[in-house]
């Protein structure tokens, strides 16, 4: 019987364990020498020139950094509406509006023509996802921004280690918001990371980062803001030491997974059915594609389900967030997002990470082909 084969896994070696347990030991194991000591390799990696702040999510770095930027109630920002549902709750926590924008069906991102459309004088921020890995084009979005006079925050949760016309995502820009949780493709086990060049932001963040508190000379503190708690431990961060080392390795091995897809399913699916192919500057965080339930003939939740009879996990990445319930009783109707829609009902996540190998990648498409193909023509 074959193993299951999950759609994502962490790769985690073992000085990266001994690491984790040093830290145990130490006996200092939250914020400390190994977030100061992550940070820095980020910074490094990104190439010496940027702000980095780590904290325990990318969700709270993308809030964090719209309180930094000042946006609160009456301001809008502009989000795709594809893309996880964190990417419109943080701007909703502010007490700003999203204003949403439809994607592009193959690449999953939102243009810069799209994003214009959506200004408003309300508009403070753009927020770009860099969808699975594939990077928007920064260079046309910064250039909206700057003639605009707004705010760009990239949600670059999918795209540590990718690419943008050979810049490293991160290494410029204005505000750049890093996951690593456990299923992205470095991982602190759950964390993030905020990347920036604008130094009056710094202070903000700080405080935003641990409660507010400022601290004198003799580190008596004060509380100047109502600040939130998002600081990342050391034992995390031992991870995201060990991670990064790899990142590189990684995201290389997922970029040859992609293309061994692309070959098997190439044959047997629609272009508008597989994922932007992308190039070197791509780092894959995940292998979507879109099925036509209606003309299959069966349904997506039938499709999971034998997949995982076949011992292969599928993931669902992800719904229209303007269908999500919260956002409909705020008046967003999914059908205005045509093609996040269409992605939202349609796509399924195949296993991507990389221990697999193309043998892994075989598996899944001849387990997949053997449920479409009865219905060959249709697809």
């Amino acid at each position: 019987m074959n193993t299951f084969l999950p759609f994502t896994r962490p790769s985690i070696d073992e000085d990266t364990i001994a690491d984790v347990v040093a830290v145990l030991r130490s006996g200092w194991i939250t914020s400390g020498p190994k977030v100061q000591a992550l940070e820095q390799a980020l910074n490094t990696y990104l190439g010496g020139h940027r702000l980095v702040r780590t904290m325990t999510s990318a969700t709270g770095g993308l809030e964090m950094a719209l309180r930094a930027f000042g946006v609160g109630v009456g301001d809008e920002v502009v989000v795709p509406a594809m893309s996880f549902a964190a990417s419109a709750n943080v701007v909703i926590r502010t007490g700003a509006t999203p204003v949403f924008v439809d994607v592009d069906l193959r690449s999953r991102n939102a243009t810069a023509d799209a994003l214009s459309a959506a200004i408003t004088p309300r508009t403070r921020v753009l927020m770009p996802v860099h969808f699975s890995g594939l990077a928007c084009d920064m260079d046309a979005i910064n250039t909206l921004a700057q003639a605009q006079g707004l705010r760009v925050l990239e949600d670059a949760a999918h795209a540590i280690g990718t690419r943008h016309q050979g810049r490293l995502i991160g290494s410029f820009g204005d505000m750049v918001s890093f996951s690593f949780h456990a299923n992205k493709n470095m991982t602190t086990v759950e964390g993030g990371a905020l990347v920036f060049a604008d130094s009056s932001l710094t202070l903000a963040i700080d405080r935003e980062r641990f409660h507010g508190i400022s601290k004198d000379a003799a580190g008596n503190i004060d509380v100047t803001s109502a600040g939130g708690k998002y600081n990342l431990t050391d034992v995390a961060a031992a991870v995201g030491i060990g991670q990064l080392r790899g990142l590189d390795a990684f995201n290389r091995t997922r970029r040859a997974l992609a293309q061994h897809y692309f070959m098997r399913l190439s044959p047997h699916l629609e272009p508008d059915q597989l994922p932007t192919p992308g190039d070197d500057g791509h780092s894959w965080h995940m292998f979507a594609i879109l099925l036509p339930w209606a003309k299959l003939g069966f349904s997506r939740d039938t499709f999971v389900q034998k997949m995982k009879e076949q011992h292969i996990g599928i993931g669902i990445h992800y719904p229209c967030i303007p269908g999500l319930s919260y956002y409909r009783q705020l008046g967003f109707d999914p059908a205005a997002y045509p093609n996040a829609q269409r992605i939202g009902a349609e796509t399924v996540t195949l296993p991507l990470f990389p221990a697999m190998t193309t043998m892994d990648v075989d598996r899944v498409c001849d387990a997949l082909l053997a449920l479409i193909q009865p219905q060959k023509g249709i697809v």
